[in-house]
């Protein structure tokens, strides 16, 4: 059976992207955000574990708590969103060994390979219902494996090619995306992509 479903963990709706990955992994990880330490160890359920990062991340990002503490602490504002998560279901048609071929397929040739470091586990309580949970960066990185921005501002112009002045005495401007891992596009690519 399909399924698909595409979530932002957000800190304006009061979520920890360490917190999201010491659950779905079943590790007890502490936010060095905020201080609070996220215990899942006896949760049970999650069958592997695993982190996918592309080539300019730097290693020390194989840790989940580096990574997601990473993470955290980049973003400043109250309302930030931390990351993407994507859950599939797996076909139970596929052995384990195929299930993790699968997913560790997908996660490269979708998001890997555009930059994200993807952090991937997949549970099975045995009642049918084998899926995976996939964790994604939205910011972009340079080649040192530092954290870029999201967006840019950018003045808007007139037709003349001048900064529009509006009545408070600053220049319009709107948000430029610096990649395009937020679009609606993007999201409908993602989901035919596992479909396929």
């Amino acid at each position: 059976m399909y399924h698909c479903s595409i979530k932002i963990v957000s800190r304006g709706s009061g979520k920890s992207a360490v917190a999201a990955a010491a659950y779905r992994s079943g590790e007890k990880i502490t936010n060095e955000w905020d201080g609070i330490t996220h215990d899942y160890t006896k949760k049970g359920g999650t069958v592997h574990s695993e982190i996918l990062l592309p080539p300019n991340a730097p290693l020390g990002f194989k840790d989940l708590g580096t990574l997601w503490n990473s993470v955290e602490e980049i973003e400043k504002a109250g309302n930030s969103q931390l990351a993407r998560e994507l859950e599939v279901a797996l076909p139970i048609e596929l052995s384990r060994e195929e299930q993790l071929r699968l997913v560790r397929e997908y996660c490269s040739s979708q998001f890997v390979s555009k930059g994200m470091c993807a952090d991937f586990n997949i549970h099975d309580t045995g009642s049918g219902n084998p899926h995976a949970h996939i964790l994604l960066t939205m910011r972009p990185m340079d080649e040192q494996g530092k954290w870029l921005p999201k967006s840019k501002k950018e003045y808007v112009l007139d037709e003349n090619g001048e900064r529009i002045r509006l009545a408070s005495g600053k220049y319009k401007t709107r948000k430029v995306d610096l990649v395009d891992w937020n679009s609606h596009d993007n999201a409908e690519v993602c989901r035919k992509a596992w479909a396929n």
